[in-house]
């Protein structure tokens, strides 16, 4: 089976001082590309770095380019224009993350609104697909990408962790979700178990958002505690069991979904 990580924090120092090796684990473990996360500015232009780094035949890691909305008080008139030039580096597929959280509310909500609204507008210009953050803000959400989703190629809810609800109207968009291990969390994701069986194959793609999300049905667990994309087969099997697929079915359809989306090539064996 070969997998996509979709959601790879690979510039979080956790990672990052041992990269290499965290690449080298994903793909010993049948994760055969990644997009790395950018999250600012900064951060995005550090993940296309390792990504050109790490990947020298430009066929196994890509990245994204965006401004988180935890910081989208620091949006200024120059933010685009600096955003803009990043996305037309080699690599970067997709804009994001951008969205909204008004879980932590870390920045004001109406500058949160600000920073989506300008990144899809750019979405728009450059047709680049978007990777989107959302927490307990679906409604506001759905309403701002009506004003852009004609417009837009391609959209995915990174992490969905959601409701019926707000599953459906992303559905209704024709937007895709990607899936994380919170569906291995016992405590707090055991609603995806219904809802990802919702999901039409061509919508749905996997995720680690390492190095976050551990899975708890991970047997044994890591001593350091912390989630790397090599983990990614332990979501595969719970969101396949859900969805009364086979493991492999599910690697197949959410591989070439996510190959789909962010236009990837298909890489040469190592």
């Amino acid at each position: 089976m070969q997998l996509i990580d979709i959601g790879v924090n690979l510039t979080h120092p956790s990672l990052a001082r041992d990269a290499q090796a965290v690449v080298e684990r994903a793909y010993a473990a049948g994760v055969k590309q990644m997009i790395l996360t950018g999250t600012d500015l900064p951060d995005s232009q550090q993940a296309a770095n390792l990504a050109r780094h790490l990947d020298e035949s430009g066929q196994r890691l890509f990245s994204t380019a965006g401004v988180h909305p935890h910081h989208a008080s620091a949006w200024s008139s120059s933010t685009a224009s600096e955003l803009q030039a990043l996305l037309e580096q080699p690599r970067i597929c997709a804009v994001g993350e951008c969205g909204l959280d008004f879980n932590r509310d870390f920045s004001p909500r109406p500058q949160q609104e600000k920073a989506l609204e300008e990144q899809l507008a750019l979405a728009v210009q450059l047709q680049m697909p978007v990777f989107l953050h959302e927490r307990d803000a679906s409604e506001r959400l759905l309403a701002i990408l009506r004003q852009f989703r004609d417009r837009l190629p391609a959209a995915v809810v990174h992490c969905f962790t959601a409701d019926k609800a707000a599953l459906y109207g992303y559905l209704d968009l024709d937007l895709h979700i990607g899936i994380t291990g919170w569906i291995c969390d016992e405590r707090r994701g055991s609603h995806l178990h219904e809802l990802v069986g919702q999901i039409a194959q061509g919508r749905l793609m996997l995720e680690s958002d390492a190095p976050y999300l551990l899975p708890r049905t991970l047997k044994p667990k890591p001593k350091s505690g912390q989630n790397e994309p090599a983990y990614l087969s332990a979501v595969l099997h719970e969101v396949a069991r859900h969805r009364g697929e086979t493991p492999e079915q599910l690697a197949a359809h959410s591989t070439a979904c996510a190959r789909q989306f962010f236009a990837l090539p298909v890489p040469e064996p190592k």
